[in-house]
């Protein structure tokens, strides 16, 4: 099982022919509301990739929380442990130009008030991958992150947005995934490079580094490796990166190895960059069992 412990938020969409620079007012073509969060995106990516997957986080009572919400329902998440408070639930502002490119801005709300007693200990077994970002608080996500470990189970971190936690807390996980960017901040906070040997030399689990277009390279205790990116014609990659974690959580939940559960992620992120959106770019299992046949990936 897979307890996604993370932010749930409204995602207003504005489809731009560019992304605005500093001071320019632009024009959106128009604009679609989506259910987002990184928390909530990872959990629909495990989910629709077949994996049993618990929800933890925090909305508000308000119009914004049903369709927050309702990815994660319709993926068939369990939802129990969302708490509802009186903060606006999470959201944001999503620009996509027409190259696919975008600009996002976050307000936590809700997001903030997830406490991490809300996943009780016998959630937090050895059989359980506790899934993690940094769109909620960070002294919960520690703390539930240290439990976890304690407790036997798999930690997955996304350092996303890049955020400081403590050097015993990156130590207690198991596997970080970092983009470019949060690896070069991550590793200029370490004092290191920000390549993923680096990172692990440091930390001592296992460091999934994501490249974009480039691809994938992880170093871990089993060795290093890189997994080349799909060639596909590129219409969003909003979520992109949310699908790869929660498609890589969903396959080690499953006990693949690891190289093969990144093969599989980087498959289903590229398919998820070929559409439109967030939590609807991402991909059934069947969709991406059927374009890991076709895409040219080694």
């Amino acid at each position: 099982m897979i307890v996604v412990f993370g932010s749930i938020n409204l995602d207003m969409i504005f489809a731009m022919d560019g992304l605005p620079g500093a001071g320019q007012t632009l024009l959106a073509r128009s604009l679609d509301l989506h259910p987002g969060g990184k928390g909530a995106n990872q959990a629909v990516a495990a989910a629709r990739d077949g994996a049993a997957v618990t929800m933890v986080g925090a909305v508000g009572q308000d119009g914004l929380s049903e369709t927050a919400l309702s990815g994660l329902r319709g993926a068939g998440v369990e939802l129990s442990r969302v708490a509802v408070t009186n903060h606006a639930t999470g959201t944001a502002a999503v620009c996509t130009d027409a190259a696919g490119r975008n600009q996002i801005v976050v307000a936590g709300g809700a997001n903030l008030r997830a406490r991490a007693d809300q996943v009780e200990d016998a959630l937090l077994s050895p059989g359980t991958t506790l899934l993690v970002q940094m769109e909620s608080d960070p002294g919960e996500t520690a703390a539930l992150i240290l439990r976890a470990r304690r407790l036997g189970a798999r930690v997955v971190l996304n350092l996303a947005p890049a955020a400081s936690l403590p050097l015993p807390v990156l130590k207690a996980v198991d596997i970080l995934v970092v983009n470019e960017d949060e690896a070069a901040w991550l590793g200029a906070h370490l004092g290191c490079a920000g390549d993923a040997p680096s990172l692990y030399a440091v930390l001592g689990g296992t460091v999934i580094r994501t490249l974009g277009g480039d691809g994938v390279e992880w170093s871990s205790v089993g060795g290093a490796g890189r997994q080349p990116a799909p060639a596909v014609a590129v219409r969003d990659t909003t979520g992109a990166g949310d699908c790869f974690v929660g498609v890589l959580a969903a396959e080690l939940d499953r006990g693949r190895p690891l190289a093969a559960a990144i093969r599989r992620a980087a498959g289903a992120a590229s398919l998820s960059c070929t559409r439109a959106g967030g939590q609807a770019s991402l991909p059934a299992a069947a969709e991406t069992d059927r374009a890991l046949g076709g895409l040219a990936i080694a």
